[in-house]
């Protein structure tokens, strides 16, 4: 069993994409199977799959929700007020909440049923809505948002809907249950790109913080500390940007910086490492000739040989 962000490295899962279901030509819609509002304290809830997809929505403290997405994955995820989790179909998970705080909840599970009246599908809702398409082909069993008061009120609505009994108005179910895959579609959407943003910033600060530390031996943790994040979920993001580690990067400055030294100053090859934060003469060394293919004696007198010579003015 892995958790996430523990820094093991073990096999995932086959991607899946959200509603697998839905991947047929055959028209269909949402259908509203449960919903319930339920407070919750002291309850650890077994591991079970049902074949309805379930949204989660937390409207008071706060609760884990533990996901069984292959023998060796098990994932956590913790909601907070105003958080909820849209888990696909047939997605082994349960629901943890402690003694200290309860946690007040409401639940919408529903299926896609074969299309009928004069509502559109969820396919042709697809291809009108850009944002809605794209989170069908989400390769992810489970997706966990923010909300900003605008799912809260729209699940409200529905299953205030669904009590009205013999006076409910399938039309309004249809549009209301639309309503919510799209608002999630679109909150999906603004939510990658903040994310993307801000990973954006942390990176820059990071780059920021090594052209201006890379004289001394600093470590991952200290560039972390400095964007104020956790030192594996800089890394992650880092990379997600950049394409290099960290380190990698470091290393990338460090050996520019090498060069920079060798050829436009005088400053003895011995004292090199010392300016770039490479304690270890040796490892200076090695790092040089693995990114330049020359030691730092032969790049210095490689380079030297074509700066060219100006004769003096008379």
């Amino acid at each position: 069993m892995t958790i996430r962000m523990d820094g093991k490295e073990l096999p995932m899962p086959q991607t899946r994409s959200l509603f697998p279901a839905l991947r047929t030509d055959t028209p269909c819609h949402p259908q509203v199977v449960a919903y319930y509002f339920k407070q919750w304290q002291g309850f650890h809830m077994p591991f079970h799959t049902h074949d309805a997809t379930e949204i989660m929505y937390t409207i008071q403290g706060f609760c884990d929700i533990e996901l069984q997405l292959s023998p060796l994955q098990t994932e956590r995820v913790r909601l907070k007020k105003g958080e909820f989790i849209l888990l696909d179909a047939n997605v082994s998970h349960r629901l943890i909440v402690e003694d200290e705080e309860p946690c007040r909840m409401l639940n919408v599970e529903f299926r896609f049923a074969a299309h009928r009246g004069v509502m559109p599908s969820i396919q042709q809702i697809a291809a009108e809505e850009k944002q809605f398409s794209s989170l069908l082909e989400v390769e992810t069993s489970y997706l966990v948002l923010r909300d900003p008061d605008e799912i809260y009120h729209v699940m409200k609505s529905l299953v205030l809907e669904l009590d009205k009994a013999a006076d409910k108005s399938e039309t309004m179910i249809h549009l209301l249950i639309a309503q919510l895959l799209i608002r999630i579609a679109r909150l999906r959407r603004e939510t990658v790109s903040n994310s993307l943003v801000q990973s954006e910033r942390y990176v820059k600060q990071s780059l920021d913080y090594m052209h201006q530390n890379y004289d001394r031996e600093i470590q991952v943790k200290e560039i972390a500390a400095a964007v104020n994040l956790h030192p594996a979920y800089l890394q992650r993001i880092f990379k997600a940007v950049t394409g290099q580690t960290l380190i990698a990067y470091l290393t990338e400055i460090r050996m520019e910086k090498a060069q920079m030294l060798l050829l436009e100053t005088d400053i003895p090859i011995a004292d090199i490492s010392e300016y770039i934060g490479v304690g270890s003469r040796q490892y200076f060394h090695m790092l040089f000739k693995a990114h330049t293919r020359f030691t730092p004696t032969d790049y210095r007198k490689s380079m030297n040989k074509h700066k060219a010579v100006y004769p003096e003015e008379s």
